[in-house]
């Protein structure tokens, strides 16, 4: 399916997601980056944005997301957006990952089962996209169901099937940077020796996974956080403040940092002397496609010093990252360091062959040694 039917819409925002890549790719040609099209942090913040798009104008705001976040977009659905409260009208649109009969990943599948149910919860209205909808199908179901819903204040939903979107344009993404991602991560495991690592959701775990296989070595050193976006850097001061004798580095991405920003004010005020926070910041949503973050236009160093962390290096070459990693090592105090990094990954990128509870247990019995 094209996507005409959003032509009667002007006013974007939401969190990428690779099943809505033609969507992410149709709004960046028609959009850009502007007031008409605004990419989040996180769900819960778009749907913030959402709001004050119509609390100004008074018309209907769009949000997209992947269903995995639709637990980010809970609370502002159920005690902003909800008719019982101010009767905010919004159209979703929805990647769904993990449809049931599907295969996909593990961190999908439990999100994928309870996926139109949650929004029946939310009171949300849902209508599934798939291949074989047309746009007749479509306009009807907008026309005799969606817009008396969103006229009395409530809000809908497009829940979109893989494969359901159609557009022909192409958008590229890219910077100036030239340190790659995979290379990055291997300098941070040659440095990190027997230490502990946890790698954040999307290509960073898919890479330090093969970077272990290609080195022929186990697995048990590293958590790999295969799901909840944003959250490695809490799991890994978690795992500091109990094990103080082990160093724990965390690798993490600019997209899953301003995802909760929060957890670095924590960090922070915790200082764990054992703990080295490394985010690779290639300005880019780059699991799910390629679409910009704001982390090319905010200072992420001045952001970790604000919270509280005693040591922060910014390194854009190879030498400069090694130094940074060997201090940071050496260093007993919180250390943060922000890995300018291209846009780019293998074609051949593979995923882990081991499931996540098997990668949790061997991680759990390495620690306990």
């Amino acid at each position: 399916m094209n996507l005409s039917f959003l032509k009667d819409y002007d006013f974007f925002t939401g969190v990428p997601d690779s099943q809505l890549k033609p969507l992410c790719s149709y709004l960046i040609n028609e959009y850009g980056i502007s007031d008409k099209h605004i990419i989040a942090a996180n769900e819960g913040n778009a749907v913030g944005l959402a709001a004050g798009y119509y609390l100004a104008t008074g018309k209907t705001p769009v949000v997209y997301l992947q269903n995995s976040g639709i637990g980010n977009i809970v609370n502002p659905v159920a005690s902003l957006l909800n008719e019982k409260v101010y009767g905010i009208p919004c159209i979703f649109i929805i990647g769904w990952r993990g449809e049931p009969g599907v295969h996909d990943e593990p961190q999908h599948m439990f999100q994928g089962e309870i996926t139109l149910k949650l929004l029946s919860d939310l009171g949300i209205s849902s209508f599934v996209i798939n291949k074989h909808t047309t746009e007749d199908e479509l306009i009807r179901h907008m026309k005799e169901v969606f817009s008396p819903l969103l006229a009395s204040g409530k809000s809908v939903a497009f829940v979109v099937k893989k494969g359901a979107l159609d557009f022909d344009g192409k958008a590229e993404y890219k910077n100036t940077n030239t340190m790659l991602r995979e290379k990055i991560i291997e300098h941070i495991v040659n440095a990190a020796g027997n230490d502990l690592i946890v790698s954040t959701t999307g290509k960073a775990s898919r890479e330090l996974f093969e970077i272990r296989e290609a080195k022929h070595q186990g697995h048990e050193h590293d958590f790999l956080t295969v799901g909840s976006m944003g959250h490695s850097s809490s799991i890994a001061l978690g795992i500091a403040l109990k094990r103080p004798e082990r160093k724990v580095w965390c690798i993490d991405g600019d997209g899953a940092v301003l995802m909760h920003m929060g957890a670095m004010a924590v960090i922070g005020a915790n200082k764990p002397n054992n703990m080295v926070h490394v985010v690779i910041n290639n300005n880019a949503h780059e699991s799910v496609g390629g679409m910009p973050t704001v982390a090319g236009a905010i200072d992420l160093i001045k952001i970790a010093e604000g919270c509280g962390y005693p040591f922060c290096k910014i390194v854009s070459s190879y030498d400069e990252l090694d130094a940074a990693l060997e201090e940071a090592k050496k260093a007993e105090k919180l250390a943060f360091i922000e890995a300018k990094a291209a846009i780019g990954a293998r074609a051949d990128l593979g995923r882990p062959t081991t499931s996540p509870a098997e990668n949790m247990r061997a991680f759990m019995q390495n620690i306990r040694c």
